[in-house]
């Protein structure tokens, strides 16, 4: 057996595979101690899987604080884990789209599945988890609520700051003209969509893609994307990619 852990900003993900079949995983907070997230993990992970920790055979580490996984056999960039995770789910994915908690990438693979090129937006908060958390406390929504708030929007409200503090600016401005909340969310997928398609720099949009991160478990950001990429996949768990794809490169170190 083999785990793959995937620390990221806000989520610590880790998953167990036996033959490149998903056992079992967990997705908690990454908290402040990285080191004592991943035991916990691990814990947590056997228990699921009814498994014993001297079962594993191998960690893999990836993601933001995957220098942190001590215990790791490989430690793998996630850009490299998304696009072998991505492609496990499916095989003819060409371009990954990957919104985390602190920043937003598209990776392009090649025929092969291997990475060909990929940007990244790691300056600026805007268009990734924390960003929709900073959105949906200024507007007092919880976070599950404001998923789906969106969706009921009838004239999405323009906003046209993509920085966070300006962009708050412009909510706060929005709710004093009594613009009507869901139409405010609605105007944030748009503006944090399109801000994330704009990193696709010319490539072809009818490509196969897939929507990973935690951001693509939102409702009203994932039908967005889909009204714009025809060909659009977002696997059952988007959280979890990383974690498969880096469990899926210790299961190659046999």
């Amino acid at each position: 057996m083999v785990v793959g852990i995937d620390i990221g900003s806000i989520s610590a993900n880790a998953v167990m595979m036996r033959d490149h079949e998903i056992l079992g995983h967990v997705i908690m907070p990454s908290g402040y101690d990285h080191r004592e997230t991943v035991r916990q993990a691990i814990h947590t992970l056997c228990l699921k899987c009814g498994a014993e920790e001297k079962q594993i055979d191998r960690i893999a580490g990836t993601g933001y604080g995957r220098r942190n996984i001590e215990s790791a056999d490989l430690i793998v960039t996630e850009i490299t884990c998304h696009a072998v995770g991505a492609r496990y789910f499916y095989p003819e994915a060409g371009t990954v789209i990957d919104i985390g908690g602190q920043d937003s990438k598209v990776i392009r693979l090649n025929g092969d599945g291997t990475v060909g090129d990929f940007v990244m937006n790691d300056k600026c908060s805007a268009g990734t988890g924390r960003f929709l958390e900073v959105m949906a406390r200024s507007m007092e929504v919880d976070l599950q609520e404001f998923a789906q708030m969106g969706l009921r929007s009838k004239r999405p409200y323009t906003i046209s700051q993509t920085c966070t503090v300006f962009a708050e600016s412009e909510i706060v401005s929005g709710i004093a003209k009594g613009i009507p909340k869901e139409d405010l969310v609605a105007g944030l997928y748009r503006s944090i969509a399109n801000r994330i398609l704009g990193m696709l720099y010319g490539l072809d949009r009818t490509t196969k893609t897939v929507l990973t991160g935690g951001v693509a478990k939102n409702l009203g950001i994932a039908a967005y994307f889909r009204s714009q990429l025809p060909s659009l996949w977002i696997p059952p768990e988007p959280q979890i990619v990383g974690a498969i794809g880096a469990a899926l490169l210790a299961e190659e170190l046999r």
